[in-house]
């Protein structure tokens, strides 16, 4: 891909060299010009029997992003960081692989502010936000046969205004930041190389993981409003996230724990 004095290709020599520093965690690393979806892309490296433990894809260019739920994430070329990380689950509980995208949603929100001082929060379970606009998504899968779990994030970094697709979205651009996106990568990648070690080692959040997600969180001290499959709602105050990743909703009743497959959508009570 050729590059543009505005928005120049990835350097993949820098991105490996940047590799190194995360230890083991990370072992190999790949920049595509264009593709579908990374993550789809290291799904099917696992399904034909690949190790993909380890495995970094980053693409300059995705033509059938996904998010949560079935929705789009769409970008221009070489205007966003679309990355997905393979990484090992075998250890760790399927009942706490559900903290995966919530320790990779504290490392981008590490990574953005290491990178740029923009203080990001994180909306439960998988949005990154600058106050209410959205700057980042993470979407994190099952890979079969072997226990492989899939993170993908979607980070707007020189998108224009009139090029963000998604209503409610932003871009370190529209923020007023002109990042590098080497340096964004590197330090990304350092991120989640380093709260994902600790997941998996752990087996799941410990107290510190725990703690920084709370702290980073902006749906967590908040009223919610969780619609429901079938027109069902539950409003409450947000009061914690429990060992599965699940959000911990106070009705006044009883608290309880929804997944993220459990809910349409998470709003302000007020809304």
């Amino acid at each position: 891909m050729r590059d543009g004095p505005f928005r120049p290709s990835l350097n993949i020599d820098r991105l490996r060299a940047g590799l190194r520093e995360t230890g083991a965690m990370f072992s190999r690393l790949d920049v595509v010009d264009e593709t579908g979806s990374t993550n789809a892309d290291l799904i099917a490296r696992a399904a034909a029997g690949d190790d993909i433990a380890g495995a970094v894809l980053i693409a300059e260019h995705q033509t059938a992003g996904r998010g949560r739920s079935g929705r789009t994430w769409v970008d221009a070329p070489r205007a966003l960081i679309a990355m997905s990380v393979g990484i090992s689950a075998a250890g760790v509980t399927p009942q706490a692989w559900g903290w995966a995208p919530l320790a990779a949603g504290v490392a981008v929100v590490d990574a953005i502010l290491t990178t740029t001082g923009i203080q990001a929060g994180l909306k439960w379970p998988n949005d990154v936000l600058v106050d209410e606009p959205k700057l980042a998504g993470i979407l994190a899968e099952v890979a079969s046969p072997q226990p492989f779990i899939v993170v993908g994030i979607g980070l707007n970094v020189t998108l224009r205004p009139d090029e963000i697709s998604e209503p409610g979205a932003t871009s370190l651009l529209s923020l007023g930041t002109d990042a590098d996106r080497n340096t964004l990568a590197c330090n990304l990648l350092s991120e989640l190389a380093k709260r994902l070690r600790s997941w998996r080692d752990t087996g799941g959040a410990d107290s510190a993981l725990t703690a920084d997600y709370c702290a980073r969180s902006v749906t967590i001290g908040s009223r919610v409003r969780a619609q429901l499959p079938g027109g069902a709602e539950l409003v409450g105050d947000a009061v914690g996230v429990d060992e599965r990743g699940r959000l911990c909703i106070g009705t006044g009743d009883a608290v309880v724990a929804v997944s993220a497959g459990d809910i349409v959508h998470l709003r302000p009570a007020s809304e």
